[in-house]
């Protein structure tokens, strides 16, 4: 008779148990969003408080001289400011992952903070898709989204992106564009204008400099293959090479506001007629392609020295590089095919 109590009685206490840590969860999230709120407040407090002296970017390029320099404490800079968040998911899959859970931990947050939402910007992407990510957030209409983008813009009217700096926001759920916009800007203000006196815009524009990172945004994996590039870069523009780089075809050929804001180069999108295609015209494209981070504008002003002016990718990401064509095909014959 024991027996048969303890039976009917386990269902009652799965149910219990199921219960009890369905609000565990709950009051753990609350918890946990709780204290990102409060964090996020005393950061911005204290840097609003203490307002340190922003450390400039250490410059190892002279466009004039054809020279790349390396200087020292690149790494320790690196490890010291960059601290906006994780990049776009182009390539690795580990990445897509990653983002998921990120993605995840930001639903949960919207549940836990009835007042507050969470929006994360992630380097290389366009501007309409930042819009289209706050705008379905806020549940902002079509006109406001337009707004938000205007706004920011207005600092540097004669280019689309690279303004909206990587990271994760707090702002009210009923932010209006115009708020989240001065956020946007106070923050590029903060973390790149800052540290960019005359002096190193004297040899290389911040325009220049954001054009660059836009590309290694969408051509690099992480930061040592970023440096890489930028090396390659830099090499093509001192002989006036054409950079030849798939990602402003892709720019090129994206749309908005819905995309495809990247679509898959085909062979044939080298002819197309566009100031972005950099397979036709020499130089720099006329602005960024992307939204870059603070790691990215670093690497473009510290490429790494070298003689290569080709490179590829292979599989698991492995960077290939080469003086010349010949070397360049052989790489191509050996990791590609």
């Amino acid at each position: 008779m024991l027996t048969a109590q303890l039976l009917a009685l386990t269902p009652r206490l799965r149910w219990f148990i199921r219960a009890g840590y369905s609000l565990f969860l709950v009051v753990l999230i609350l918890v946990s969003a709780a204290i990102v709120t409060v964090m996020n407040e005393i950061e911005f407090a204290v840097e609003e408080i203490t307002e340190p002296i922003a450390t400039p970017f250490p410059l190892g390029v002279d466009p004039k001289a054809g020279l790349i320099t390396p200087q020292s404490g690149v790494e320790d800079f690196r490890d010291s400011y960059v601290t906006l968040g994780p990049r776009q998911p182009t390539r690795d899959n580990w990445r897509d992952r990653l983002v998921g859970l990120f993605a995840q931990i930001d639903r949960l947050q919207h549940l836990a903070l009835a007042s507050s939402r969470v929006l994360i910007i992630y380097a290389g992407e366009r501007h309409e898709e930042v819009a289209r990510n706050f705008g379905g957030i806020l549940r902002w209409s079509g006109s406001e989204r337009q707004t938000f983008v205007q706004l920011v813009q207005v600092e540097f009217p004669d280019q689309n992106e690279g303004m909206f700096l990587p990271g994760r926001y707090v702002v009210d759920k009923e932010a209006g564009p115009e708020a989240v916009a001065q956020m946007l800007i106070d923050s590029f203000e903060r973390e790149v204008v800052r540290r960019y006196p005359s002096d190193i815009n004297a040899v290389v524009p911040l325009s220049d400099a954001l054009i660059i990172a836009s590309l290694l945004e969408r051509e690099a994996y992480d930061f040592t293959d970023m440096r890489e590039i930028s090396g390659v870069i830099w090499n093509r523009l001192f002989i006036d090479m054409p950079l030849q780089l798939d990602a402003t075809l892709q720019y090129a050929k994206g749309s908005g506001p819905i995309g495809p804001y990247w679509p898959v180069p085909q062979a044939s999108d080298k002819w197309i007629d566009s100031p972005y295609n950099t397979y036709q015209n020499i130089g720099l494209p006329p602005g960024p392609i992307a939204n870059v981070s603070v790691e990215a504008i670093l690497a473009a002003l510290n490429p790494n020295q070298t003689d290569c002016l080709f490179y590829l990718h292979a599989a698991g990401g492995a960077f290939y590089c080469s003086a010349d064509y010949a070397g360049h095909r052989e790489n191509i014959n050996t990791y590609l095919r």
